[in-house]
């Protein structure tokens, strides 16, 4: 090794700059070590930390394995074997902790204590040697200067004398300082080598101890169970490689299937219906009402058991009963724009379910082996033979209905339609009915919401008026309303209205009523814009509830066509006829929620318009006045009697409809 650096203890006395410099140097030397072994000691820390965590992460393991046995596994077939297994691994770890433990321990004596026994011995006194040094040589240079300026001319001999000493004591501490400090650099030279390699050979001998102990403990023991061990998960590997190939080629037969497997409703044309079904299973649409006019579609899982439908959600464990298919009836329906919809209904004739089929083949697949299990073949001998001379049963199920004023092909006068949302029995009228095209162009857009706010219509008619603050209405209203002959209030709520071509029957009502319906259906749409239906002897006037605004009004003689749904008494439509700016004519049909009586609504547009035509003649408007009540002051006529149970008259003629 060559030789080490050192200062020379003879030249501290003198303390000349070039034993200053030189000091520098072994300073300098003496931080670069200090800031060397810190960083060397926090990487054997981690070491040792690892190797700590590594004791504490074994007993984890140790204990999760054992833990395996307490699993309650879905299917834990085969489980006993990786138990008795686990087990042993369990042990062998617990055996291999004890020899980690063993290993952080030495760690900890021979790598980590030296390393900080070298800081903080030997570094630590060269710091404080340091500072010693310094503090001793600041005095020595203090005391000099004191003595310097002793003066010349009479002098004292006892402050020379107490000076004299002071520099005397001072430049003895400032010597006795140095060589200690020279001492301990020089010694540092020495001790920095030790301390670099001492750590690391008690880190070298820790881990060969370690590995030794480990060899002895399980080279021999250990190879037969790890060869067992082995061989099994080979075993186990070989299994799983042919049951993936066998997969694979699955996989490929699966996927080179045709394109139409893929395609609902692919052979729409002509699908390959089996008839004689009397179970059937698969995914379905089910209806829900969710408002008045609105419905939601879930879809949802359906099976048959026995003579029951079962329904069983996405990711439930099982089915429930949905359905007692039990002389149950089944029949297709026109479910707004969906298609393959139908409909199956209890016994005692009350409507059931509504149910959607993803294609043709499903469709008719679901309504023939409701329309077996519901005749309760299943319970025969020979279920197929029955399902096979109940097969023209199940075709005329197929045969959709219509519903909701949506066209159809010619009745006869005995001809009835049943109506699957109130179950009531309708006669439908004889003769072809329009086809929808000449009533309302493909395509028109669906307004769901009044045309202007409150204000903003009010706004626009008031011109350049002072605005009322307390959105009264105004005085030419006021006139209006004592002018007119017929005032009757209806709570409404508007569902939507759109341009029509045709206003000659009530089937452009219907057809209105029924695109604005399924359309409400199709986009989620559930707010409805509430009003006030003021039908007088001169207009329809839309009132806002809270401000008492006209939202909207239409001269009675434009309103061209009025009726109430036939089947939801509830519906209630008009069509206006207006001229626009330029001299064309436009058709708007608007349909309306009532909480009374859509015809009772018809039969108030209809006396306001007898009213108008009998105003042309004094004799006629008179005779008309006599047939219907007046209210006490004799101004308005009333349309209900005191005793209606739907509604009842307040003073000047106003329905309350709560």
């Amino acid at each position: 090794m060559p030789a080490v650096d050192k200062l020379l203890l003879e030249e501290a006395l003198q303390d000349s700059p070039q034993t200053r410099s030189l000091l520098s140097v072994f300073e300098e030397d003496a931080g670069t070590l200090t800031e060397y072994t810190n960083q060397l000691l926090q990487a054997m820390q981690r070491v040792y930390g690892a190797q700590n965590e590594m004791c504490l992460a074994t007993q984890q393991l140790s204990k999760q394995l054992l833990a395996y046995e307490k699993q309650h596994f879905a299917l834990g077939k085969g489980d006993e074997e990786v138990i008795s297994t686990l087990h042993y691994f369990s042990k062998v770890v617990d055996e291999l902790n004890i020899l980690h433990s063993e290993l952080a321990k030495q760690l900890a004596d021979t790598m980590v204590l030296p390393i900080i026994q070298f800081r903080e011995k030997d570094l630590t006194e060269v710091s404080t040697l340091k500072d010693l040094f310094g503090l001793a040589s600041n005095e020595h240079d203090v005391s000099m200067a004191k003595y310097s300026r002793l003066p010349k001319r009479k002098e004292n001999e006892k402050l020379k004398a107490e000076v004299a000493k002071e520099v005397a004591n001072a430049r003895r501490k400032q010597h006795l300082s140095s060589l200690q400090y020279y001492c301990a650099l020089n010694a540092l030279q020495y001790r920095k080598r030790v301390a670099m390699m001492e750590p690391m050979l008690g880190y070298t001998r820790g881990q060969i101890n370690f590995f030794k102990k480990g060899a002895e403990m399980f080279s021999k023991r250990m190879d037969s169970f790890l060869s067992s061990v082995s061989d099994m998960v080979q075993s186990i590997q070989g299994e799983l490689d042919a049951e993936a190939e066998k997969m694979r080629v699955s996989q490929r037969d699966l996927i080179a299937l045709n394109e139409s497997v893929y395609t609902p409703d692919s052979d729409v044309t002509s699908p390959a219906i089996n008839r004689n079904l009397i179970q059937k299973a698969g995914y379905l649409n089910l209806r829900n009402k969710t408002g008045l006019v609105t419905t939601t579609w879930e879809r949802l899982y359906f099976f048959t058991q026995g003579g029951n439908l079962m329904c069983q959600p996405r990711g439930a464990v099982a089915g429930g009963l949905i359905q007692d298919l039990d002389n149950c009836s089944v029949m297709a329906v026109d479910c707004e724009d969906r298609r393959y919809c139908f409909q199956i209904t209890t016994p005692t004739g009350k409507a059931g379910i509504t149910l959607q089929a993803e294609s043709k083949k499903e469709y008719e697949e679901w309504i023939c082996a409701i329309n077996n299990i519901s005749r309760q073949i299943y319970l025969t001998d020979n279920p197929e033979a029955a399902a096979i001379k109940l097969n023209q049963t199940a075709l005329q199920a197929v045969t959709p209905i219509t519903s909701l004023g949506k066209k159809h092909e010619v009745h006869h006068p005995s001809q009835t339609i049943k109506n699957m949302e109130n179950d009531k029995i309708i006669p439908s009228e004889s003769g072809d009915i329009q086809d929808s095209t000449q009533l309302i162009a493909p395509g028109t857009p669906i307004q769901f919401d009044i045309v202007l706010p409150a204000m903003e219509f009010l706004d626009q008619n008031r011109g350049s008026r002072r605005a009322n603050p307390f959105g009264e209405s105004e005085d030419s209203s006021k006139d209006e309303e004592e002018d007119s002959l017929l005032q009757q209030m209806f709570v409404v709520r508007f569902l939507g209205s759109m341009a029509v071509q045709s206003d000659g029957t009530c089937e452009v009502i219907y057809e209105a009523m029924r695109q604005v319906l399924a359309a409400r259906a199709i986009h989620n749409i559930f707010r409805m814009t509430e009003s006030h239906l003021m039908v007088t002897s001169k207009n329809l006037r839309l009132i806002d509830p809270q401000t008492q605004v006209t939202r909207t009004s239409f001269e009675l003689t434009t309103v061209t066509q009025f009726a109430a749904h036939q089947e939801n008494r509830r519906l209630i439509g008009f069509v206006v006829h207006l001229t626009e700016t330029l001299g064309e004519e436009s058709m708007s049909a608007y349909v309306f929620e009532s909480n009374t009586e859509g015809e009772k609504i018809c039969y108030a547009i209809s006396l306001g318009k007898e009213i108008i035509e009998a105003q042309k003649d004094p004799e006629a408007l008179a005779q008309l006045m006599k047939s219907v009540p007046l209210t006490n002051d004799g101004k308005f006529m009333l349309l209900n009697d005191l005793s209606e149970e739907d509604g009842t008259v307040h003073e000047g003629g106003e329905e309350s409809e709560a």
